[in-house]
């Protein structure tokens, strides 16, 4: 028998599946480490935690499969976007890496808008967030000007880690995508950007393809982590590109509604000049010359958190939801915008804070409790909205995460976003894409699409209700008025904020 390994390397915890050529899980384990925060909106992370947590989880997950580690053919890997890895002339981290949730450079992204106008949309096809890492680099040179010129390379978190494993240095287009350096359509590095900041060429890693081999294990490292010296080791990918992969996004129609603490509407793209003018993300897909255009809502899954956490607190998530199914679509006039930590799609607003609108006293807790889980699917809606208005078609929406654990929260999506809704039978993620990307590049399949038909299984399939979508429709109007009739309001509020 043959496995690969896919690694998940997320904010949080490493988490490590290890997969038969079935698809079937015969191994996985899971391990933390610790965030920093030494300042308001700031988050940094040690890159040795992530190196030493992955060889843990992979030596876990092969022990609790009591399989032998010659049967492990390859691994690859997904990566939180975004965070800064600095390394010197000896490949060592001048720093820690700081983080895709790092609010410190909002400075640096006007600097970027202010050097590079029109181009950075042109270029990089993505606006200057604070989340991406040309502005962590700037931050970086300015205030750290002693650390940053011991810096010769820059790396993202998980291609520090397949570095240490291999010695190999990397970086996928998908992640690239996320630098806000990448010509995104050329796929290249953009001499425009690195020009007009003065960076060189070299401080950037070579680029390769998500299913690329990017090496093999080193001898010191297999024996750390249970496997062999020739086990084969995958570029892997951004973890929104290997989550559309786990969940077999990968031809056109196809679009991803994943509700986690932020909530993720991901759509698959053929052709590299789709514009959406900055309006959602456009990133280059881990399916080699596909690309994805992305929303991002978020307090998703996080704003439900909020309401049972304040509101009911002793209940279990059931016992809260078990009345909502007999709320009648639309909470009987009730809205909620779900901004209660700004929003990103398509308002790029910190300010912004949430609301209920439309109460009276006939409402009780189940029409608040559905009126949420509506607001955050018209959130979602909004960049479904973006991709139909650019002339995209979206038919088919795979589930995943906590919004597809609830049937009636299924149905909702289907009926708000008038599309067939499709859950997952095993649901895993990005970890399973990246194991996917192992698969592909160890020559067990023919194409990614035909490993998905393996190892990607649909469940239950929720159809629009002509009624429902109606009503939806009409209130869909009315919620997107909400952000532009609240937005005063809550730029007054903001001195009151303790």
């Amino acid at each position: 028998m043959s496995y690969v390994i896919g690694i998940d390397l997320g904010t949080s915890a490493v988490k490590a599946l290890l997969i038969d050529r079935d698809g079937k899980i015969r191994g996985e384990a899971s391990v933390s480490y610790p965030l920093f925060h030494e300042h308001s909106g700031w988050s940094e992370q040690r890159p040795e935690d992530w190196v030493e947590g992955t060889l843990q989880a992979i030596r876990d997950a092969v022990a609790a499969a009591g399989i032998e580690p010659s049967e492990v053919e390859g691994i690859s890997f997904s990566g939180q976007m975004h965070g800064l890895v600095l390394l010197d002339a000896d490949r060592k981290p001048v720093r820690n890496a700081i983080l895709w949730n790092d609010t410190r450079t909002t400075e640096q992204c006007r600097e970027i808008e202010r050097t590079l106008g029109e181009d950075l949309l042109h270029i990089a096809r993505n606006p200057a967030l604070e989340g991406f890492t040309l502005p962590k680099i700037l931050w970086v040179r300015e205030h750290e000007k002693e650390v940053f010129d011991r810096a010769s390379l820059f790396l993202l978190p998980k291609d520090y880690v397949r570095y240490r494993l291999t010695g190999e240095l990397h970086m996928d287009y998908s992640d690239a995508a996320g630098t806000l350096l990448l010509d995104v359509a050329g796929k290249v590095w953009s001499r425009r950007v690195l020009e007009a900041f003065d960076l060189p060429e070299s401080f950037c890693p070579a680029l390769i393809e998500s299913h690329g081999l990017a090496g093999t294990m080193l001898p010191d490292i297999a024996g750390q982590c249970g496997l062999t010296p020739v086990t084969k080791v995958y570029a892997g990918g951004a973890d929104n590109a290997c989550g559309a992969i786990g969940a077999g996004i990968l031809s056109e129609g196809l679009t991803l509604c994943s509700i986690g603490t932020s909530g993720v509407i991901l759509a698959y793209e053929n052709n590299r000049d789709s514009d959406y003018s900055g309006k959602v993300h456009f990133f280059n897909h881990g399916k080699e010359d596909a690309y994805y255009a992305m929303g991002v809502t978020l307090a998703a899954g996080y704003s439900l958190s909020w309401f049972k956490q304040t509101f009911a607190a002793e209940e279990s998530f059931n016992e809260l939801l078990k009345g909502v199914a007999d709320v009648k679509p639309g909470s009987g006039g009730l809205l909620f915008t779900p901004y209660i930590v700004g929003e990103r799609t398509p308002h790029a607003d910190a300010q912004i804070r949430g609301s209920f609108i439309g109460m009276d006293g006939s409402h009780k807790r189940d029409h608040f409790a559905r009126a949420v889980m509506e607001g955050i699917t018209f959130s979602l809606n909004e960049s479904v909205a973006v991709f139909r208005e650019a002339g995209k078609t979206v038919d088919t929406i795979v589930s995943i995460g906590g919004g597809a654990q609830n049937p009636v929260w299924l149905q909702m999506q289907a009926d708000i976003f008038d599309a067939r809704v499709v859950a997952l039978e095993n649901e895993q993620g990005p970890g399973l894409g990246a194991a996917m990307l192992a698969a592909y590049g160890a020559g067990w399949f023919a194409s990614l699409e035909e490993c998905a038909d393996r190892f990607v299984k649909h469940a239950s399939a929720y159809t629009p209700n002509p009624d429902a979508v109606e009503t939806y429709k009409g209130l869909f109007g009315i919620y997107r008025d909400v952000y532009s009739s609240t937005r005063e309001l809550n730029n007054r509020l903001a001195a009151y904020r303790g």
